[in-house]
């Protein structure tokens, strides 16, 4: 679908139809009029429509209500598919999605450093390219880029990404003048929010949730109402430079004692690293390079040095969590990312830390989950960027 054609899709009462028949699974045309105040007329232009733009189709006849019964129209999750990125500090994992989450292809490619903007950029577009020559059947609706680092939502720039020192690329206006197709893009931890909050069946109740991404770097997505928050500046949800002792290590973005420095991958595996030096005794000294991924192995071989490490580091995520809960005041909390692997080691000391911290008693109650998503959490939080603006456009 071309770029013009997604424009056209956006116009407010298309998308209140496309997302009723969306949410509804099987709805009637009387049922959508009734249920949003457009006329029958309308309603029948809009829906014919979308059914020759193939977003919809039709299912099979529903109960009658006295009369004839009705045509059902379900979404055609098959009919368009949305291409999302997980433009991650070291990989960038492309994967092929249908509009209901269902990844049908993936490509993982590795990224260079050091790297400059134009071989990124090559990255990119080489990647997307393979994907569409690989499903040259399938018809794409769109791009979804969930980078890593301060991004720039609306512009669709990656204003700084720490991890591969690269500023101000242009990623939505190269991908878009390339391909032809809209592009969204947003910070990779604000894109596993969307992912959970589209693509996790549980959530559908929850009004507002929090999903924090723990790896190489901690960032979070709060998501209010389906949609993801960005605060004034569009750096809401950094947690990760949310300050938990005044005196600790010195983190990269100049502040000391920042909860990356305690809890990260890289922070855990420091820490290891400093408490063999101490002579604490551990599966872990077999190990030249000690890694996060490491210790979690070391835990789960009942390895005393490693299991307190990883329970430390729930602490830390249990006070940082607390703070979350009393600023923004989330029905559910959600770890993604690569130390999220770590969860069963996890969960107990953070919610006991949110129990023993939080001020209520319902607010010490808040659910901490493990995301379902795995692997693909913001690539398809990557995808939902696209879905939420055909659905639930900005008009």
């Amino acid at each position: 679908m071309q770029r013009g054609s997604f424009q056209w899709m956006k116009s407010l009462n298309k998308a209140i139809i496309l997302n009723k028949i969306r949410t509804s699974g099987s709805i009637s045309r009387a049922q959508i009029a009734k249920e949003t105040e457009l006329t029958p007329p309308t309603v029948g232009t809009i829906v014919k429509e979308l059914l020759d733009q193939e977003l919809i189709k039709e299912s099979e006849l529903g109960e009658s209500q006295g009369g004839r019964k009705p045509t059902m129209l379900v979404l055609n999750t098959t009919g368009f598919h949305i291409i999302g990125i997980d433009a991650g500090p070291s990989n960038i994992l492309f994967i092929l999605s249908d509009l209901s989450g269902n990844v049908v292809d993936k490509i993982d490619r590795e990224i260079g450093n050091p790297i400059n903007e134009t071989k990124f950029l090559e990255l990119l577009t080489h990647g997307v390219q393979q994907l569409i020559e690989q499903n040259s059947q399938l018809k794409f609706i769109g791009i979804g880029v969930a980078m890593h680092g301060v991004v720039d939502s609306e512009a669709g720039l990656a204003i700084f990404a720490p991890n591969l020192q690269l500023r101000n690329i242009p990623i939505k206006q190269h991908l878009e003048s390339t391909f032809d197709m809209e592009v969204k893009v947003e910070n990779d931890a604000k894109s596993l929010a969307l992912g959970e909050a589209w693509f996790d069946d549980n959530q559908i109740s929850y009004k507002s949730m929090v999903a924090v991404n723990v790896g190489r770097g901690i960032g979070a997505g709060m998501v209010i109402n389906g949609k993801v928050y960005n605060g004034e500046h569009g750096i809401a949800g950094e947690i990760g430079h949310m300050m938990i002792d005044i005196n600790g290590k010195r983190c990269t973005c100049g502040n000391k004692g920042c909860l990356q420095t305690l809890a990260s991958g890289p922070a855990i595996a420091d820490r290891a690293m400093e408490l063999l030096k101490h002579g604490e005794k551990s599966v872990l000294a077999e190990h030249q390079i000690v890694t996060a991924k490491k210790v979690y192995e070391a835990a789960e071989q009942e390895d005393v040095l490693a299991k307190q490490l990883l329970y430390e580091t729930g602490v830390y995520l249990g006070i940082a969590f607390t703070n979350l809960i009393h600023i923004s005041n989330p029905s559910k909390i959600i770890i993604g990312g690569g130390v999220s692997k770590a969860g069963k080691h996890l969960l107990a000391p953070i919610t006991e830390t949110i129990r023993k911290r939080a001020i209520s008693e319902k607010a010490q109650n808040t659910p901490v989950t493990i995301s379902t998503l795995g692997d693909y959490g913001s690539s398809l939080g990557a995808v939902g960027l696209v879905l939420s603006e055909l659905f639930e456009p900005n008009v």
